[in-house]
């Protein structure tokens, strides 16, 4: 039998209604593009379910997509996978007359933590996201979860039947090196560059990294702040750009393609968000792979993630200036910190952490099976 003939090793839906594409996507569009990639490469055969619409209000994209999934069959399917809140209206449902089929919760990050530091409209529909993905991980046959933080939250804002298994956010190292090597055979200017990678939301208090950056500029010689990403804060915080008047100190790259970011990664000095919640953050391994040192607030789920890197008190622009002069400063410590990131990112790579997903998924179905004598 051929390759192109072998049955799958187990047949996936995965559901999302995120943005498939990483303007609005973001971290969630990667995470779960390289994981079902990785899963293909091992011979599992994935379906990504995607509203086939778009609406200018996601949270009603959202609503109707999910609507949609209870009118669906889904006996194709050994296993269906809803991302954050998609699935929460055929999580835990059973069809008369047809074979009981898992249900797992994938969550990328907790709606209900994330809203805390939001505002406005955008607070608001995270609030009734918040509610359907409660709904979701109390339903699902099984959850799984980035970090120990995100399960930790999980269990504390929704309730959860069952303990939240950790299955970490992966890089395709290959890939993604192979990126750095083609878009950085040049070396780049003579500049000191900090560079953040992020979708602009409150929560990831880039403008701390602006009011430091109105400190640095003064102290460091061609210090340059490059901002990649775009989102709801983007005209607040380039009101304050304004106000700091920091001129071309600080260069907005709007939302970039891999090959483009590769190229910010490679030539930038330090890595560095400031964010007060984050589930994972992919950016983290993209800048470990890269040999890059990383300051990150002392927060969420970046203890867990980048323990070597430079952490510092979050909320707190005075010490993101501290770390980021105190970088400057010392190359031989920007050099220990990218080494040690580089060695750590490892244990990250698709391949092996999508091992990792898969035994759960047959794991939960299995035990579905064996409770329901299919």
């Amino acid at each position: 039998m051929g390759p192109s003939s072998r049955a799958p090793l187990l047949r996936a839906a995965f559901i999302t209604s995120t943005p498939l594409n990483v303007r609005e996507g973001s971290g969630t569009f990667v995470g779960i593009a390289t994981l079902a990639d990785a899963l293909r490469a091992m011979g599992v055969q994935v379906d990504l379910i995607a509203p086939g619409k778009r609406l200018p209000i996601l949270t009603a994209v959202r609503l109707l997509f999910n609507a949609s999934l209870a009118r669906r069959r889904w006996d194709d399917y050994d296993v269906t996978v809803g991302f954050d809140l998609d699935g929460y209206r055929i999580a835990g449902h059973s069809v008369p007359g047809h074979k009981r089929r898992p249900h797992v919760a994938a969550i990328k990050g907790v709606i209900a933590d994330e809203m805390r530091f939001e505002r406005g409209l955008t607070r608001a529909t995270m609030s009734w996201q918040a509610q359907w993905e409660a709904r979701h991980v109390q339903r699902a046959d099984g959850v799984i979860t980035t970090s120990r933080y995100s399960a930790d939250r999980l269990n504390q804002l929704y309730g959860v039947a069952r303990e939240p298994c950790v299955v970490p956010e992966m890089v395709d190292l290959t890939a993604w090196r192979e990126l750095l090597r083609q878009e950085n055979r040049a070396p780049g200017p003579a500049r000191f560059v900090v560079l953040c990678v992020c979708r602009l939301y409150r929560r990831k208090r880039v403008d701390l990294l602006l009011r430091a950056a109105a400190e640095l500029r003064a102290r460091i010689p061609r210090f340059e702040l490059r901002i990649a990403g775009e989102g709801p804060e983007l005209n607040t915080l380039q009101r304050l750009w304004r106000s700091l008047q920091l001129g071309p100190a600080v260069q907005w790259l709007g939302t970039l393609d891999r090959r483009k970011l590769a190229r910010e990664y490679g030539r930038c000095d330090v890595f560095c968000l400031p964010s007060v919640q984050e589930g994972f953050g992919i950016v983290f391994l993209e800048a470990m792979a890269a040999s890059r040192p990383i300051v990150a607030a002392r927060a969420a789920a970046a203890p867990e993630v980048v323990p070597h890197a430079l952490l510092v008190e979050p909320e707190s622009h005075r010490a993101l200036v501290e770390a980021l002069e105190t970088l400057h400063r010392r190359p031989d410590l920007r050099q220990s910190i990218a080494a040690t990131g580089a060695e750590l990112v490892e244990q990250y790579d698709a391949p092996r952490v999508a091992g990792f997903f898969l035994a759960e998924l047959e794991r939960l179905a299995n035990r579905v099976r064996a409770a329901h004598g299919a």
